[in-house]
């Protein structure tokens, strides 16, 4: 029946659905640690995804072998929501096809996704992209969603053509290589806090990303905060980094980051109540307009409130029952 038509059917009909990531990316390349958020990650439920690190994790000599142990863990029960991705080495470094081939021939039924770091234009991140799917196809694996790491000047400027892309779901930002890249020009400081909310060549960086993930439907996933031991501090940049700078993802590189991260990302109680009761009503409206404690509301708001709903839902959070029954009948509640 019309009446009962799912947000996602009414609101957004042909449009393509973007894609439904946890708030937080958990990045770890030592085994011990990489096997402690695995159990982390069972403890907490798929709240946040984890991010293997063939890259930087891996020591120099030792990539074969690192990249082994990657996707031994990722095919392993440890991997138990199959929200566990990698990052390779850099499109033309040497690892990098062997960093593929491995992990797509030994676990590309698990993982979640690969991350490209460092690509120095579109056109790479499309070359990168083709060898990826030639690999997945020859091993007879799922096409893996991809993620671009944006870092480096090129990057940057081509970044709605790399959002553009059909292959990549999310845009992340590497706000350390992409002040190194500066030769000096930008100061430490801009890696620190509050500096990288304010210096303005940083800044114009995430909202360029920004920008370019939410033109093409794609998640915009911000930079790590370095300072870890400082929860209040942490907590601050990550409620920045969603509501001022339009973020939906961020980093996390250290297990203490994970929750105060979901929290900041979470819609407040009463953002949640506000959206389930309107929904509840538009839907009986057959999602025509309707007058709403004294506002007028259409399919354009009510887009923005599925938002915050889908929100919730991603961060773990409780939702009005009726809302629950209504819109994620499939989900625990």
């Amino acid at each position: 029946m019309n009446d009962l038509l799912h947000p996602c059917d009414a609101l957004f009909g042909h449009e393509a659905a973007r894609p439904a990531l946890p708030v937080v990316d958990h990045y770890c390349g030592v085994e011990a640690r990489m096997r402690k958020s695995l159990g982390l990650q069972a403890e907490l439920g798929p709240i946040f995804d984890i991010t293997l690190d063939a890259e930087d994790g891996a020591p120099v000599g030792g990539e074969a072998e690192h990249a082994l142990l990657i996707a031994e863990l990722s095919m392993s029960s440890a991997n138990r929501f199959g929200r566990v991705g990698a990052r390779v080495h850099p499109f033309g470094h040497a690892a990098f096809e062997a960093d593929v081939d491995t992990l797509i021939a030994k676990a590309g039924e698990r993982l979640a996704y690969l991350m490209i770091p460092k690509p120095e234009s579109a056109d790479e991140v499309a070359r990168a992209a083709s060898f990826i799917d030639a690999t997945c196809e020859r091993h007879g694996a799922p096409k893996l969603p991809l993620q671009v790491l944006i870092e480096t000047h090129g990057a940057l400027r081509d970044v709605f053509r790399i959002a553009a892309h059909p292959r990549i779901e999310s845009l992340s930002f590497g706000l350390m290589d992409f002040v190194s890249a500066h030769g000096g020009a930008i100061p430490k400081t801009a890696m620190e806090l509050p500096g990288q909310f304010e210096h303005p060549l940083v800044v114009r960086a995430k909202l360029e990303i920004a920008a370019a993930a939410h033109a093409y439907g794609k998640t915009p996933s911000h930079c790590v905060v370095t300072e870890f031991r400082d929860a209040e501090r942490l907590s601050a940049s990550a409620r920045r980094a969603t509501r001022e700078f339009g973020y939906t993802r961020m980093w996390s590189i250290h297990p203490d980051q994970i929750l105060p991260i979901v929290d900041a990302f979470a819609p407040a109680a009463d953002e949640i109540t506000e959206a389930a009761e309107l929904l509840l009503a538009a839907q009986a409206a057959r999602w025509a307009p309707i007058s709403f404690e004294s506002r007028l509301h259409d399919r354009a708001s009510y887009r923005y409130f599925w938002t915050v709903l889908e929100r919730a839902a991603r961060t773990g959070r409780t939702l009005p029952e009726p809302a629950q029954r209504a819109f994620f009948p499939a989900a625990p509640g």
